[in-house]
């Protein structure tokens, strides 16, 4: 396993930037434009996008990462001596934590929410603000995880 650890490294690495980068999408202007749109508009639009990123290339990414960082972090508990450990192992953790598990634990059931709602109703209107303050701020989290875990990973490898 300690050998492949710089090729599961690389992995991690692109993946947690692909990840990243999506992110940093929606937080910087695709929910912002959809801020601007009327509730029933942008609650159409975000439920369309979480429809359409079921899709096995971003799965893999998301949850792909995932997996690889689980085995970075067998990896480097077992070969702890190895350069670099710490960043890996930090990396790692940053990344499932930040990432996949906020993910799961917070943007999802916005998700789910935001979708079980009429979206021209005021109930649809009110849960739709909610979305933009929480789910954002949530995804904030993501990017930042997802980057920093980029960096921690890149670090490793130097």
């Amino acid at each position: 396993m300690i050998k492949l650890l710089p090729t599961l490294t690389f992995i991690a690495a692109i993946g947690s930037g692909v990840v990243g980068g999506v992110f940093f999408a929606f937080s910087n202007f695709i929910m912002p434009a959809f801020a601007r749109l009327p509730a029933a508009g942008g609650i159409a639009a975000m439920n369309a996008i979480n429809i359409t990123v079921i899709t096995p290339t971003f799965m893999a990414a998301l949850f792909g990462t995932g997996l690889v960082c689980l085995a970075l972090i067998a990896s480097t508990v077992m070969g702890w001596s190895q350069s670099g450990s710490y960043w890996l192992l930090a990396g790692a953790v940053i990344y499932l934590v930040g990432s996949t598990i906020v993910t799961m634990v917070f943007n999802v059931p916005l998700n789910d929410a935001l979708a079980a709602v009429d979206p021209a109703s005021a109930s649809g209107a009110a849960v739709w603000t909610n979305y933009l303050g929480e789910w954002v701020m949530w995804n904030h989290v993501r990017t930042i995880a997802s980057i920093v875990a980029m960096s921690c990973f890149i670090m490793g490898l130097i």
